[in-house]
């Protein structure tokens, strides 16, 4: 299995690869594309979609499948939009240079040290 680390390197070369990077684009680009991923995602449960549910596009189709029938099927629900938001992160941090699985390690270490339901805050 790989590393944190090493799926940071392969979504930001993916994303660099594909010219996402061309042109740089600006911290708050970065954060307000990472924000829309976890709206959609937010979007498919208001529309009552099962949080486990994935589905699959095909745009030769136009149609919506169960399982994917080519590899051209892109997947779509809240799972994979969860997978969108990480692999924004991951590229963000390729980008910065963002150790992230060592942010990662030393943020959860320092959260477990934090009172039960610190900040008091609602929703």
């Amino acid at each position: 299995m790989k590393t944190i680390n090493q799926l940071v390197q392969d979504a930001h070369q993916n994303a660099v690869n594909k010219g996402w990077w061309e042109e740089d684009r600006s911290f708050g680009e970065i954060i307000a594309l990472i924000h829309s991923e976890a709206s959609e995602a937010l979007e498919d449960y208001r529309n009552g979609r099962d949080i486990t549910e994935v589905w699959y596009e095909n745009k030769e189709l136009k149609t919506r499948l169960n399982d994917p029938i080519t590899t051209d099927c892109k997947p779509c629900g809240i799972p994979s939009e969860l997978a969108d938001i990480v692999i924004r992160v991951f590229d963000a941090c390729g980008r910065y240079g963002i150790d992230l699985e060592k942010a990662i390690t030393e943020k959860m270490a320092y959260n477990a040290t934090r009172p039960q339901r610190h900040g008091g805050k609602v929703i």
